[in-house]
């Protein structure tokens, strides 16, 4: 068996914006871009979609005409080396829709939802990744043993590009300034 028929060549190699920018959506569906290598993940549960889908529409019935609220949506975090992050819900400005790539201006809060194999990745990489790329909040979802979620918020703290620990929440979504929304998750 060949690397080819484990894995195309383009996985072996370092990708460019160009190069990414020039591929179709479905080719850059189910992978993210790290320092310009190919990760590809493996395809959530239903109970995480469920999760990032209801959490993502909560956050879009309260973001108002300025924002929006989506899931599977790409962030372009830097260019050189490229990094791509698809966050499980993000909340963007609404006047940037059409513009791609999303660049984290664009972006006021990101979360993503753990699940097994993504614990390090969620909790310590993309941390800092967003951090310094300057997203304002990041919320970590945890799927307890419990089905009740567990919800982590962080702040942005510009000076230090990193985050401070905001609240943390059990079945129940609050999010941040300048949204104010509560959801019974109950069991997922």
């Amino acid at each position: 068996m060949t690397a080819e028929m484990v894995a195309p060549a383009w996985m072996h190699t370092q990708i460019s914006a160009e190069q990414y920018d020039s591929w179709s959506e479905e080719q850059c569906a189910g992978i993210e871009i790290v320092d310009g290598m190919v990760v590809v993940s493996p395809s959530a549960s239903k109970r995480h979609n469920r999760l990032a889908r209801i959490l993502a529409n909560a956050l879009d019935a309260v973001a108002g005409p300025d924002w929006n609220a989506d899931t599977d949506f790409d962030v372009r975090l830097q260019d050189v080396p490229l990094t791509n992050r698809r966050p499980d819900v993000i909340v963007y400005r609404a006047k940037t829709i059409d513009l791609t790539p999303t660049r984290p201006e664009h972006v006021l809060l990101v979360a993503e939802v753990v699940s097994p194999g993504s614990e390090t990745t969620d909790r310590i990489v993309k941390v800092d990744q967003y951090a310094k790329a300057g997203i304002p909040f990041y919320w970590r979802v945890e799927q307890a043993a419990t089905g009740v979620p567990i919800v982590y918020t962080y702040v942005l703290d510009p000076a230090t590009k990193a985050y401070r620990d905001g609240e943390m929440f059990t079945g129940v979504i609050k999010a941040a300034a300048p949204f104010s929304v509560t959801v019974d998750l109950g069991t997922i």
